[in-house]
């Protein structure tokens, strides 16, 4: 065989391995390569690792975060010298075998985002109880039998609203939009911390209820009501927190999941989606002169949060590092 053919043969049956050197993710982190579980057959990265699993993942600003977090901390704590974070793009029915290759190949943690989080709490050996009652998890800790399930979605939008908006949870009327995963996650995080009243608007009553019947267990005493977007109730409360978990914005021509204009005046509005940055809701509080934001805080404390929980650095030191890496990057 001539030699051309035979190197031909070897780059097809061997293809060289993608950059998964430190010195390319914190050189480029809003730039790291998109991996697969093909790239996890032969790992060569032997410094502590660190990974969002997602499908698609491309747009991820995870890694950019996380990598420019690393670097600050590196700086004063060598610890972190050989900390990196990359990204995969998993499909749902390559999940398990991922984490278990994930594992074996000795990650340390992993964030998961659509459509991972319901999905991989039957692949955790442990879930912490906010989690499962959530019934989903966006974090993973390595212990020697297997993964720990978090979910930091819940701290992260409590941060994001007291930052954004000088709001707390505790003791406030909340208006919450949607009865998906987004709003089951919230919902547990209002009821958690003590919210005076939560009211949900669903525009699928069979959702509402099912939504609101998980979540009577957790409620202890607080509140819970739930009624159609286009028919408030009459009472209301003023100054009430109203946030969005559904994906009504998302799109240029999506209309507002609610007429703000309809409610008694809130305090503030939170927008769970941070792109577009101004959705249409968020137009619409603006223009009533409410306050009101997107929801890239409550990104940037979810990450600082599963931070914390595989590195021990507290939340609020890395916080602000994720937040100058996403602001250097529009």
């Amino acid at each position: 065989m001539p030699r051309s053919s035979r190197l031909a043969r070897f780059s097809i049956l061997h293809p060289p391995r993608r950059a998964v050197s430190i010195g390319a993710l914190k050189n480029d982190p809003a730039n790291s390569p998109v991996l697969t579980f093909a790239d996890l057959k032969h790992w060569p990265f032997r410094g502590t690792a660190l990974a969002v699993l997602g499908h698609p993942i491309k747009h991820s600003l995870s890694p950019l975060m996380h990598n420019t977090a690393l670097t600050g901390l590196a700086q004063d704590d060598p610890r972190f010298t050989d900390w990196g974070y990359f990204r995969f793009d998993v499909p749902p029915d390559e999940l398990p075998q991922v984490l278990r290759r994930l594992h074996g190949c000795g990650f340390h943690g992993l964030n998961l985002t659509v459509p991972h989080k319901i999905l991989a709490v039957r692949e955790v050996v442990e879930i912490d109880p906010a989690a499962r009652l959530v019934g989903a998890v966006n974090t993973l800790r390595r212990t020697t039998a297997g993964w720990h399930g978090f979910n930091t979605d819940g701290y992260g939008l409590a941060a994001a609203v007291r930052e954004t908006l000088g709001l707390e949870l505790a003791d406030r009327h909340v208006v919450l939009l949607g009865a998906g995963g987004a709003a089951r996650g919230a919902a547990v995080e209002c009821l958690q911390r003590g919210c005076a009243a939560l009211w949900i608007a669903n525009r699928t009553a069979a959702n509402l209820a099912a939504l609101l019947d998980a979540l009577r267990p957790a409620a202890h005493g607080i509140p819970l009501r739930g009624f159609a977007p286009d028919a408030p109730p009459a009472d209301l409360p003023e100054e009430a927190l109203v946030i969005n978990a559904t994906s009504a914005g998302l799109r240029a021509d999506d209309p507002a999941p609610v007429d703000l204009a309809r409610l008694p005046r809130p305090a503030g509005v939170y927008d769970m989606i941070y792109n577009p940055p101004l959705t249409p809701l968020l137009r619409a509080a603006r223009d009533l002169g409410l306050p009101q934001a997107n929801g890239l805080a409550m990104l940037v404390h979810q990450g600082a949060k599963a931070l914390e929980i595989w590195s021990g650095v507290p939340a609020a030191q890395t916080a602000p590092l994720m937040a100058g890496a996403l602001a250097a990057n529009n």
